[in-house]
């Protein structure tokens, strides 16, 4: 974890703990009072909540009974089932509650020194890309004595009731915490990555490959310490938290607290094959109310287990919210499956590394087109490019990049009505190898990737990318709609990702002595064919090198072809106007390269954008000589430096 924590509010745990004791008064958090204002941005109090400390609901509370446990909770009346599931989750893995919930040792009560009790407790949530601690006080909302919202099912314990008021405090009230996603408050606990996927659009409950990607998938994400919830929307006209005929509750965010290949005898035949039956065992964060489906608790499938397989399983027979299931059932009575990954980024691990980068950024409005960052997405043409845009390099030949597109949290607007999500999403576009500036105008780049666009906190793509320079544009759907952002991106090698400023290249004291560019051009070379034969096969492994005043840009080698796909793009900024552009074509050797060809292009304004195809020619004494093979290639130029 970063050594960096931001202070929320600015409260300084220590400090405030320390003047407490010294005052011999508990700690009261004015930031975040003891009443109504706390509970409700809109709805009144359904009876009258009284605010106690832990003391005065039992004799001898603690932050852990027993140590802390996926079972340790239960929901109260708030609609946050999601907010439970995610701490149950967040239960199942000791690395990750003790960077929520710091030096928990010395935040417990310790009945040895209850001088050094100040009713002060500290979590850290990580917002918007950076750990920020949350202070509060242990005064919690009850009525008839009893906690209303999240608690555990120890009377004495407490962890899971103020972790959960300084989540409300971050958010500005206990009701902005009514109705959410477990993959949101799953990212705030522990900085994961998140993916939502919709089982019932992509047919999983019907395509058995995609049923075994996807068990493998998280399979590998749960063993590696990521976080995973699901849920079953509801369809029109079923309300949400009604009961299906199989037991499972609508609209309700389940925690997934194992997964596993369970191993069975030649004797039984199940779903995917004779030995292994893949398994998926879920909590519902009520502590009640199951699956009595196969493999439920009580069902006849567990009688076939040896008492051995079963411990090891850790199947409990009591009504507590957890039983197994099929991984096919799962897939065919869940709707909404939320991923977290945590994704490695240590040198040290044996499992695969990636290498991590993280912009902060924001959407902002300009009336001025050239500062305006605030375009809208794709469909907007005239305004889409009026985004902020980051640009990286893929280096392998191909590369699997994670991208992680993440809005501000917005429930802390809640009380002005702004509380909902924006609908945001990203492009990622294929642009010319050397390009430095900001891109104004789409003319040869290729659009290669879309993520949905959609009004969740996170918007997650998975994609194989092949060598080259890309820029990446987040947006918002609709132009015009100010909020900051995280970007994420993971790559198999370092990727450069920065944030492209400049709209073209700098006036410098040096330019009054060299020139500055008068005139921008682009070039994509598309392709080659007819080249000499260079080898004995009848092939040759071309590339082009495109040359402009003194700058060059050479494309990868193709192999075994005279006749080659490349898709090269190029931007030149060039001082000398009448000095022509050359695209040559080249042979690869392992001693020296052979020459192929070239075709001189004047690159003027007013030449035709439109694809064409040149004979090559030879160079030299030579250049007007025409020689085997040609070249296709689109050409743009203009004296506008921030057109293109």
């Amino acid at each position: 974890m970063s050594s960096s924590v931001r202070l929320f509010k600015d409260q300084k745990y220590h400090e405030l703990k320390e003047q407490c004791i010294q005052q011999r008064q508990l700690f009261e958090d004015p930031e975040f009072p003891a009443s109504d204002e706390s509970l409700f941005y809109q709805s009144a109090p359904p009876r009258k909540v009284e605010w106690k400390r832990p003391k005065e609901l039992c004799e001898d509370p603690h932050l852990f009974v027993n140590g802390i446990s996926s079972h340790d909770l239960h929901q109260g009346i708030l609609g946050n089932c999601w907010f439970v599931a995610a701490c149950s989750c967040l239960a199942l893995r000791n690395s990750l509650w003790q960077q929520v919930i710091p030096d928990f040792k010395e935040q417990e009560w310790d009945p040895k020194n209850p001088h050094k009790y100040a009713g002060i407790f500290r979590f850290r949530f990580w917002c918007l890309g950076e750990w920020t601690e949350v202070v509060i006080d242990d005064l919690l909302p009850t009525i008839d004595g009893k906690l209303i919202y999240c608690h555990s099912n120890v009377k004495n314990e407490f962890w899971s009731a103020l972790l959960e008021k300084a989540y409300a405090k971050l958010a500005g009230s206990y009701e902005a915490l009514d109705g959410g996603s477990a993959a949101d408050a799953i990212v705030d606990f522990t900085g994961a990555v998140a993916e939502s996927i919709d089982l019932a659009q992509g047919k999983y409950g019907e395509i058995i490959s995609e049923q075994m990607k996807l068990f493998e998938d998280l399979l590998k994400v749960h063993k590696r310490g990521g976080l995973i919830s699901c849920s079953i929307s509801a369809s029109s006209g079923v309300p949400n938290e009604a009961e299906t005929v199989m037991g499972l509750v609508i609209g309700h965010a389940y925690s997934v607290t194992a997964i596993r290949k369970l191993r069975l005898g030649e004797r039984l035949l199940f779903s995917f094959n004779t030995e292994k039956l893949f398994m998926i065992r879920l909590r519902n964060p009520w502590g009640k109310r199951e699956w009595n489906g196969a493999w439920s608790d009580n069902s006849e499938e567990w009688k076939k287990v040896s008492n051995s397989e079963r411990k090891s399983l850790g199947l409990t027979l009591e009504n507590d919210g957890e039983f197994w299931m099929t991984f096919e059932d799962w897939c065919k009575n869940f709707t909404d499956v939320d991923i977290c990954r945590i994704v490695n980024t240590s040198y040290f691990s044996i499992h695969k590394t990636w290498e991590k980068k993280m912009m902060h950024g924001a959407w902002t409005k300009n009336s001025e087109p050239l500062i305006n960052r605030s375009g809208g997405c794709f469909d907007n043409k005239e305004t889409f490019l009026q985004n902020p845009q980051y640009i990286f390099d893929v280096k392998k030949t191909e590369d699997k990049v994670l991208v992680s597109l993440q809005q501000e949290d917005r429930r802390k607007y809640k009380k002005e009505r702004k509380g909902d999500n924006i609908p945001i999403g990203f492009e990622i576009l294929k642009v010319e190898d050397n390009r430095r500036y900001r891109l104004h105008k789409l003319t040869v780049q290729e659009r290669v990737a879309t993520s949905l666009y959609i009004n969740t906190r996170t918007v997650f793509l998975k994609r194989i990318l092949k060598q080259g320079r890309y820029i990446l544009i987040p947006t918002t759907y609709h132009p015009g709609i100010i909020t900051k952002f995280i970007l994420r991106l993971f790559t198999d090698v370092p990727s450069k990702l920065r944030e492209l400023k400049a709209d073209k290249p700098k006036m410098t004291c040096w330019n009054l002595l060299c020139g500055y560019p008068r005139r921008v051009t682009q070039i994509k070379v598309h392709s080659a064919e007819g080249l000499q034969v260079q080898d004995r096969s009848g092939g040759a492994d071309p590339y082009v090198l495109i040359k402009c005043e003194n700058q060059s840009t050479r494309s990868p080698v193709q192999h075994d072809t005279t006749s080659a796909i490349f898709d090269t793009q190029v931007i030149f900024y060039r001082k000398k106007i009448d000095s022509p552009i050359t695209v040559q074509v080249w042979n690869s050797n392992i001693l020296c390269d052979q020459f192929l060809g070239q075709a001189v292009l004047t690159a003027s304004p007013s030449d035709p954008r439109e694809q064409q195809t040149l004979q090559l020619q030879g160079r030299g004494s030579r250049e007007t000589v025409e020689v085997p093979g040609r070249i296709t290639v689109r050409v743009f130029s203009s004296d506008d430096l921030v057109e293109l």
